[in-house]
């Protein structure tokens, strides 16, 4: 069976309600070439673990919850990892689930092969988009990749009216420095097609998955971003123009 038609997937949640309007179907894809330092992920990282699934499967599944996505506004969101390590596989999903009426999002950040990674973007209806960063050397501190092919993605989905979400991780001592966080809202504030950012508190919600795959974990000691430090950056996106959740 060719690529197009079968991808190495994590998991999938049923009724997810915080990656995209509206309940949603999300599938975890496998993969990821970021090491970021708070990843709740960590076990999607490697390309070749997981399951091995067809578009089939997973539309026959994602159609039983049809109903729940339509009256709530909501759809299919594809997350990971990250969902561009596997294109040709995420655009056959968002093909098939675009020619059944459902909405598709796709959560990513930016990182992967620009030319491979465009045609998803085809059969794609929303963007959420992760920027963990603007100051460089923070960015790479914190993902060990360059910033640069997320900007470059990110100005891309505004030249083609691609609607987008900004989703930005708030890490005490990290990314929390105002002027890190204005010269993004700077940046995204020049972007067309933003709809809103999302502020995402750091949590130590994941750092049982590191402990037990053995993986040294930077962020064990950092505490989650107060609601005070949570409104300081939400002031300065706002002051940039920027709609905030």
């Amino acid at each position: 069976m060719s690529g197009f038609n079968q991808g190495r997937i994590h998991s999938v949640e049923t009724c997810g309600t915080v990656d995209g309007p509206g309940i949603r179907f999300v599938i975890f894809t496998q993969g990821c070439l970021l090491r970021c330092q708070y990843c709740h992920n960590p076990d999607t990282r490697d390309p070749d673990g997981g399951k091995l699934v067809t578009v089939d499967e997973l539309v026959e599944e994602i159609e039983r919850y049809r109903a729940y996505m339509t009256s709530s506004g909501g759809g299919v969101t594809v997350s990971g990892g990250e969902p561009l390590l596997q294109p040709e596989f995420v655009r056959e999903i968002f093909r098939r689930c675009q020619a059944l009426g459902i909405h598709t999002a796709l959560d990513t950040s930016g990182f992967p092969d620009f030319v491979r990674s465009k045609p998803v973007l085809d059969h794609t209806d929303l963007v959420l988009l992760d920027i963990k960063s603007f100051d460089p050397d923070t960015y790479h501190r914190l993902t060990h990749v360059a910033i640069e092919p997320t900007l470059h993605f990110a100005k891309y989905l505004s030249e083609i009216g691609k609607p987008t979400w900004i989703r930005f991780v708030l890490v005490p001592n990290l990314t929390d420095a105002p002027e890190n966080i204005a010269q993004l809202a700077r940046f995204v504030s020049k972007l067309k097609t933003v709809e809103k950012v999302e502020i995402l508190p750091f949590h130590q919600m994941a750092a049982y998955k590191w402990e037990a795959l053995g993986y040294d974990y930077a962020l064990k000691e950092t505490p989650t971003p107060t609601p005070k430090q949570i409104q300081k950056a939400a002031d300065i996106f706002a002051e940039n123009g920027l709609s905030v959740a």
